[in-house]
């Protein structure tokens, strides 16, 4: 049997559930890349039902298709260049008249359109009744009832796919109406003017995709025109029209503007309202309720201006307490099983170059990484728990005051949340931010925040130096650092290096909910296997080089074999450069071998620690093989013996590594959010500095204060 193809796209309102429907629609088939040209997430699945195979794109999250952010550009250049079949526009049903705005640009763009009344269970228990058959006779589209969470109605708007594609539907499309006066100008435009269309040659020659909005209806090209939609009027510039063409548009947009004393683009927003109030005026009814939702009950006491941030901080603690508590048993279990595997090695390897890569090299790199990955997986989880309740989108509203303090507002605070997990698309995250100060400011401090990445350098210190019922407390106070650190330079930032007033902040806060088991697990395991792939990508061929650098030359000048391994560390190529820079580190508690492991740890911060356990079992292999303790107590001994490690040290290691120089996969995302190396570069230089300068405070004062010594 022939099976057909289909794509569609997602589109709808941040917090409308799309990602929860994309995940129930696709599960486990779906792949994570960047749009061509831009650092905007594309995320794309497949799901395979009845004759067909349905490939399920997820545009990016966007309030309407206007080009005032990347996310949105990103959404129409999609739909436009890659002309999917079907458009599914997911709503939120408890709050149908903001989303249903998005909605009416998409039927603008006349391709054909599903809308899924997503989150009804909602809307339901909020006593709002919507008339589904009405809605869909108004808007001329099928409309079908979901709930993402539970997996309601996804069979239904597989369904509505399939009759779409087979023609078994036959919607109606109606367009929108403007007020007369808009009407009139589009009209007369229509009537008079030719689409224009692109030169030939300057397509040829790459003049964007974009072009191919020749391909769009020459109403909607008229409509972004009169909105004075820049990206269009760029993009239109490079085509063939007409010398009375923008003429006659501007012209048009002044008799609009004479006619409602507004701007032509606020009266295209207004009509669009105002259609969607009446339409909502029709098909909703809602009781009266005497008594506050439970979503209004718990903000009273999450949003509350006293209890506020005392209860997030409360809540970090606990999911930082739950990260190395809950932890810790697993990674016992996996460190043991890393340390028989190299004890295995040792004794039924021939001592050699092979043995050393494979024992010190791999296993010593690469396993003391995914040693930590119960604790990647726990704050991951918990992550996921709290964006899936809708607590995460509260948490920037209630930081919104303390970030008017330092220039920003709460709104800043969301890329800086997702810094939690990783720089790279927290990076990406800040696009959301529509002044350009706040978005490049936001982008500087953003990764003070504690990644994943840093979490084993975390685990491996706080494990090998510190109590265990104190874990919990001092990952909490590493993250609180970054925490304040992100808020002070963000305030010196904005004083200083980009000043200018801070815009109002207005956040959408979704109803909480009960996330699925089901969508927590997909997200966990998106974030989780990023970082198993990059322990054996990246981190593996960075430890296999480390452990090269730490290895040659074998011999000495005069070209006989060094008989301490000691002698031979530090004359390798590793510890010549080591003991260069070791006067810088050295006022810092650092020895050279500390500096060759945050060296290496610009490539990705794991790489800390697999430098370290490479470093130390090279030096140290006799004593490695007789040990039968954990590697991760074995590495504390080593290290104390060697380097003269204590918990101030360790602590003071921990900040350094908090602080100083992104990875290099997160500057050359800023290199490409800002289009310069300026700023990447800028952002090496100050952590850099920074992190020296707050290192040697907190080191110098454990010191004076004999603590941690």
């Amino acid at each position: 049997m022939n099976r057909k193809n289909i794509v569609i796209a997602l589109a709808g309102n941040p917090n409308s559930g799309k990602t929860t429907i994309f995940n129930a629609l696709t599960g486990a088939r779906q792949h994570v890349g960047n749009y061509p040209g831009v650092t905007v997430e594309r995320k794309e699945g497949r799901v395979k039902y009845k004759d067909h195979d349905i490939t399920v794109i997820d545009l990016p999250g966007t309030y309407g298709l206007s080009a005032y952010s990347p996310d949105e550009v990103v959404a129409r250049q999609v739909i436009i260049n890659e002309k999917p079949d079907i458009l599914v526009d997911i709503v939120d049903a408890s709050n149908l008249e903001r989303n249903l705005y998005l909605t009416m640009q998409l039927k603008e763009l006349e391709v054909p359109v599903i809308l899924v009344l997503n989150m009804s269970d909602v809307a339901e228990k909020n006593q709002v009744k919507i008339n589904h058959g009405l809605l869909s006779q108004l808007l001329g589209i099928p409309v079908v009832r979901a709930v993402g969470s539970k997996n309601e109605g996804i069979r239904d708007i597989l369904e509505e796919i399939v009759n779409y594609d087979s023609g078994q539907t036959k919607a109606q499309e109606r367009q929108g109406r403007y007020r007369p006066e808009i009407e009139d100008e589009l009209a007369r435009l229509q009537e008079q003017l030719q689409p224009p269309q692109p030169v030939a040659a300057e397509a040829a020659a790459g003049v964007e995709a974009g072009t191919e909005l020749s391909t769009m209806p020459f109403r909607w090209l008229l409509i972004k025109l009169l909105e004075n939609d820049q990206e269009v009027g760029r993009q239109i510039s490079a085509w063939k029209i007409g010398p009375d063409f923008m003429r006659e548009v501007e012209q048009s947009r002044q008799r609009i503007k004479n006619l409602t004393n507004d701007e032509p683009e606020i009266a295209l927003v207004e009509d669009r309202y105002a259609y969607v109030r009446g339409i909502c005026r029709e098909v909703c009814q809602r009781a009266l309720l005497d008594k506050a939702t439970v979503t209004e009950k718990i903000d009273n006491v999450l949003l509350n201006r006293v209890l506020g941030i005392p209860l997030f901080l409360g809540m970090m603690w606990l999911l930082f307490q739950m990260t190395f508590t809950l932890g810790a048993p697993p990674m016992d279990w996996i460190d043991s099983g890393v340390s028989a595997l190299g004890d295995w090695l040792n004794a039924n390897m021939a001592d050699g170059l092979l043995r050393s890569l494979l024992v010190d090299g791999i296993v010593g790199g690469v396993g003391g990484v995914i040693v930590f990955l119960p604790n990647i997986l726990l704050l991951f989880l918990g992550i996921a728990f709290l964006e899936g309740t809708g607590y995460m989108a509260r948490a920037a509203f209630v930081m919104d005051q303390v970030m008017h303090k330092a220039g920003l507002h709460g709104k800043s605070f969301v890329p800086m949340l997702i810094g939690f997990g990783c720089s790279v698309p927290a990076l990406m995250a800040s696009r959301t931010l529509e002044n350009p100060r706040d978005r490049l400011v936001t982008m500087l401090v953003t990764p003070l925040m504690s990644c994943g990445a840093r979490l084993p350098v975390y685990s491996l210190l706080i494990a090998a130096f510190f109590p265990t019922q104190m874990g919990g407390n001092i990952l909490f106070s590493i993250y609180m650092i970054g925490i304040c650190l992100a808020i002070i330079m963000a305030r010196v930032f904005r004083t200083w290096l980009l000043p200018g007033e801070t815009e109002p902040f207005v956040m959408e806060l979704p109803t909480y909910q009960m996330p699925t088991i089901k969508n927590i697990l997909i997200h966990m395991w998106e974030r989780t296997w990023l970082y198993v792939k990059k322990a054996g990508t990246i981190i593996l061929m960075i430890s296999i080089v480390m452990w090269a650098l730490f290895t040659f030359p074998t011999t000495d000048s005069q070209g006989q074999p060094y008989e301490d391994a000691t002698v031979q560390l530090e004359n390798s190529y590793a510890g010549q450069v080591g003991k260069a820079i070791e006067p810088v580190f050295r006022p810092l508690g650092f020895d050279w071998k500390t500096g060759v492991a945050l060296v290496a740890g610009f490539g990705a911060k794991e790489v800390v620690v697999s430098t370290l356990g490479t470093l130390y079992s090279i030096e140290d292999e006799e004593a490695l093989a007789e040990e039968e303790e954990s590697s991760v107590k074995g590495f504390a001994e080593r290290a104390k013996e060697q380097s003269g490690y204590t918990p101030l040290v360790a602590y003071v290691l921990m900040i350094f590594t908090l602080i100083y120089v992104p990875c290099m996969a997160a500057i050359a995302v800023m290199k490409r959010e800002t289009n310069s190396w300026k700023w990447p570069l800028f952002t090496i230089g100050y952590t850099l500095a920074l992190a020296w300068v707050v290192s040697f405070l907190v080191y110098r004062g454990g010191l004076l204060l004999g603590i941690g010594v």
